[in-house]
């Protein structure tokens, strides 16, 4: 059965880390791996989520299933962080959230969803968008096309050619959106852009779908969910996977949830039905402790405000970086653009040669296409970043 399977080829990502890790140079630099990275160069857990975790060694009972559905308090405590308190959403009914083994968990049991609901679904993903996508979307047996999200040479959101290759879309096709910190670009749609989108998708009859995976990092929770909010109120359906993975830090414990929003409260039950047995088909039931973190903390008013202030402290560290390295490489060019952006990634827009002359000389890691991560800067290594590229671009 297994003897004529050929290997495939190492993800590049996994690559980097490993070939990262192997490299004896003290002073290397990892830009690469995306995970929220402090000044020390740590991935840490919150101190929120370990007092958190703390009260539930000591006051868990059972490690009894959850069921498909999940925790009902931890898809409450996500449907009003996503859509905002007293959401009238909620209150008719017309919204389900269903906890997911992460967000990749949320998009892959969207998509079977959407085949279920229609087997030829089309879904327009930007270009470019996090790689993942596609697998987790084609996979599923969606058809997947492109429409134009970042220049390559403004590295700014090209949205007048991504409106006009939406409109070639048709009725009952699937458009994915980013909610904020576009990944891989930084390059994020303003308010006014979400709504010339949303009347788009009105006027088309489209299904918008949002990828909200990093809420919270871009300006504050609300700021960051604006646009996702503005487009759910408008639509009659709408599909959201949200993680927890990285406003949480609970990349390893695969916490995420999926909302689901329709035209009315019974059609919300039928179609939250459909979506329950998809998932019985596949992994039967989510795990519970990431979760349970997340419902502990949202619901504890000390816990929360404690969390969102640790939180608010790293997206003001991610702001503080991105003006600090374009302040740094403004000798080199004209490379604003990382300032206006938000989140964790943006691109450099430097050849894929001049990426690996970064590795080999100097010990700087990033992915080929040049996207840099961030949060992994700190102020110490700025000035040798910068001091590299100046080296590499002939500046």
């Amino acid at each position: 059965m297994f003897e004529t399977l050929q290997p495939l080829p190492q993800d590049p990502i996994l690559q980097l880390m490993q070939t990262f890790r192997e490299d004896n140079r003290p002073d290397k630099v990892d830009l690469g791996i995306g995970v929220y990275k402090d000044d020390a160069g740590n991935t840490p857990i919150m101190a929120a989520v370990h007092e958190a975790e703390r009260r539930l060694l000591e006051g868990e009972t059972t490690k009894s299933y959850v069921g498909p559905a999940g925790s009902a308090g931890f898809n409450s405590a996500m449907a009003e962080l996503i859509l905002g308190s007293n959401s009238p959403l909620v209150r008719d009914g017309r919204v389900s959230v269903i906890q997911t083994p992460g967000g990749c968990g949320a998009l892959r049991m969207a998509a079977e969803f959407l085949r279920l609901c229609k087997a030829d679904t089309k879904v327009w993903v930007s270009t470019p968008t996090w790689a993942n996508h596609l697998p987790l979307l084609g996979g599923a047996g969606l058809t997947i096309r492109e429409y134009p999200y970042l220049n390559p040479q403004s590295l700014q959101v090209d949205f007048g050619a991504m409106l006009e290759t939406l409109e070639q879309a048709d009725p009952g096709d699937v458009v994915l959106l980013h909610g904020c910190c576009h990944n891989p670009s930084g390059a994020d749609l303003s308010l006014a852009q979400w709504q010339e989108v949303t009347s788009l998708i009105q006027r088309k009859g489209l299904l918008p779908f949002v990828d909200m995976a990093y809420q919270g990092l871009g300006e504050g929770l609300d700021a960051d969910a604006a646009g996702l909010r503005h487009l759910a109120s408008a639509v009659p359906e709408m599909l959201i996977a949200a993680s927890c993975s990285k406003n949480f830090g609970l990349y390893r414990e695969r916490t995420g949830a999926l909302a689901l929003i329709s035209e009315t409260a019974t059609v919300n039950a039928a179609a939250t039905s459909q979506l329950l047995s998809v998932i019985r088909s596949h992994y039967s039931m989510p795990p519970a402790h990431g979760a349970s973190i997340v419902e502990t903390i949202l619901g504890d008013d000390d816990l929360r405000a404690q969390w969102q202030k640790e939180l608010g402290g790293m997206c003001e560290r991610i702001l503080h970086l991105r003006h600090a390295f374009a302040e740094a490489l403004a000798p080199v060019g004209d490379f604003d653009f990382i300032a206006r952006q938000r989140g964790m990634f943006s691109f450099l827009g430097i050849s894929p040669e001049q990426v690996g002359q970064l590795r080999k000389e100097h010990g700087i890691y990033m992915l080929e296409s040049s996207r840099v991560n961030v949060a992994g800067l700190n102020d110490r290594v700025l000035p040798q970043v910068a001091s590299a590229l100046r080296e590499v671009l002939g500046k």
